[in-house]
């Protein structure tokens, strides 16, 4: 259930299509010319080297392939079998499509190297941001390419894995690694990912909040934090104890003024019956709670991966 889907949420615009420029355009094949029906002539007198025997009784007759497609039976059973066909491509497109769209997909993976720097530099620096509205051209979004207010997912899918990689390589410098280890820090980073923005869905519909945030943009605001963690644990592995609790207060800092500042223009303050909107108690600790979230999250995923127990220098030989 995304959270513009009850208690009269309005959705926000729809999704470019795939005309939009991030698409690929159809393929084409060139089909393969056809050959002329009549054989080659070889040169020599048309000679029987053979006796035909075709005609007799004893002979075998068999039919052409053009005389077994003009049967109306089978012309009929082929066109049944396309059509069959058809209606069940169409049946599973449907059913794909209600739990995820590939025009949707697209568009959060819409991103090229300027983007991502300049959101990077958001991420770790967005005090002095001030225009957080994501513009729109027309009824639609622009394409986070052009846009570095809009959410995306290829910043927290990368995150996510260099979190993991990380991770292996700052228990193998401690001699602690595994490769069950890699497993545990990935299920467990995917696991409180869900239970994070299932508890912000069930919130949102509990207290019925407007809001235009759909599923999507929820795992990608919320993904961010990977990146927060990544800084935090290198960190930690480059400068120990002083450098992990340093950079672990200024990432939480900074993911949460990002959060509060992003969430506070998608979730709309509710209208009174004058029509003006006015902003509830409700919608401003729904903001801190879901800001102070994620410190708590950088933190609890990071501070079992290293231990102080001796200098990181020993490590480098520093």
């Amino acid at each position: 259930m995304e959270p513009g889907s009850a208690s009269g949420v309005h959705q926000r615009p729809p999704y470019p299509q795939p005309h939009t420029p991030y698409n690929q355009p159809p393929y084409s094949y060139h089909q393969p010319s056809t050959f002329g029906q009549h054989g080659v002539d070889s040169g020599y007198p048309n000679t029987e080297l053979f006796e035909d025997t075709s005609s007799q009784g004893g002979g075998m007759q068999f039919q052409s392939g053009n005389q077994l497609f003009a049967d109306p039976m089978a012309s009929a059973a082929m066109q049944y079998g396309s059509h069959l066909a058809g209606v069940g491509r169409q049946m599973v497109d449907e059913k794909v499509s209600q739990f995820m769209s590939t025009a949707r997909l697209k568009y959060y993976f819409a991103v090229d190297t300027r983007y991502v720097l300049k959101k990077l530099g958001l991420l770790l620096f967005p005090f002095h941001h001030t225009n957080w509205a994501v513009r729109y051209n027309k009824s639609e979004p622009i394409v986070p390419r052009y846009e570095v207010n809009a959410p995306d997912l290829y910043i927290p899918v990368m995150a996510f894995v260099t979190y993991v990689l990380v991770v292996g390589f700052t228990l193998g410098m401690q001699n602690r690694f595994s490769p069950e280890q890699l497993g545990i820090a990935a299920s467990s980073a995917l696991v409180w990912l869900c239970l994070e923005i299932g508890a912000i869905l069930v919130t949102l519909y509990l207290l019925h909040v407007t809001t235009d945030l759909l599923t999507f943009d929820l795992i990608a605001l919320c993904g961010y934090k990977y990146v927060s963690m990544i800084v935090t644990l290198t960190g930690g592995l480059f400068f120990g104890s002083y450098g992990y609790y340093g950079l672990l207060v200024w990432t939480s800092l900074s993911i949460a003024y990002f959060l509060a500042r992003t969430l506070r223009l998608a979730i709309l303050p509710a209208t009174a019956a004058d029509g003006i909107a006015h902003a509830s108690k409700r919608r401003n600790w729904l903001l801190l709670v879901i800001a102070l979230m994620q410190p708590f999250f950088v933190w609890w995923l990071t501070s079992h991966v290293l231990t102080y127990q001796q200098s990181m220098n020993a490590y480098f030989k520093w």
